[in-house]
């Protein structure tokens, strides 16, 4: 490697350092009222509006704010090249355990969807929409393991970015859900859309990720 390819790659390296801890404040908000929903269904005082729907069979409910809280943060930090590096095994165990927290993720938000009566205010479209990517985050995850048992860096790292993306579709959400009944006015069909949007644009900023990272991936063997 060029000394020129060596300085790039250290600074990329300082660049992505600060992700792992802008996608740990992106989720902030709803982890927040995650860990709020968990207090309550432990017996604590009521800080959330009144979900009796959650009240009546809350084990499901638990296992998703669960899985996800430890899913999001610590995948936060699987994003940080720097650490990958320094700590190859702690990225190895990580992932394991992270494979198990983003299936718990995946499949009790497809039981909530499944078997839990409709979330007042959505539609048939919001069903489809948590049907469709939570399927599709577990998906992603089984791949992400099958590539990296085959030694295939590149595919295991763009099904697990994947995967994430689509765990932080209720971060994205928090924006979605305000900024579609403010254009388009309060209705079922702008809360479903709203809903869908916020998986569509992590995914998208996903693909672009991917991409810019085989490209520089190409440039490198290149030089």
């Amino acid at each position: 490697m060029t000394t020129t390819a060596v300085q790039r790659s250290r600074r990329s390296a300082a660049r992505t350092g600060f992700v792992p801890f802008a996608l740990v404040a992106l989720v902030l908000l709803p982890l927040f009222f995650g860990v709020l929903r968990l207090v309550e269904l432990a017996g604590g005082p009521t800080l959330m509006p009144a979900n009796p729907r959650l009240n009546a069979s809350p084990v499901p409910v638990i296992v998703h704010i669960v899985s996800a809280v430890g899913y999001t943060v610590v995948g936060a930090f699987q994003f940080s090249a720097g650490l990958r590096r320094r700590r190859p095994g702690w990225h190895r165990a990580a992932g394991r355990v992270l494979v198990v927290l983003g299936l718990a993720v995946a499949f009790s938000a497809l039981w909530l969807t499944l078997f839990y009566p409709r979330q007042p205010g959505t539609g048939a479209l919001a069903y489809l929409f948590r049907l469709a990517f939570g399927s599709g985050m577990a998906a992603a995850l089984v791949l992400g393991v099958t590539t990296i048992r085959r030694r295939d860096v590149a595919r295991h790292r763009a099904w697990m970015i994947r995967a994430y993306a689509l765990a932080l579709g209720a971060a994205t959400q928090v924006v979605t859900l305000g900024i579609g009944p403010a254009l388009f006015g309060p209705s079922q069909l702008t809360h479903d859309l709203s809903l869908g949007a916020a998986w569509i644009i992590n995914l998208t900023v996903a693909e672009h990720l991917i991409r810019r990272s085989a490209h520089r991936a190409t440039v490198r063997v290149g030089s």
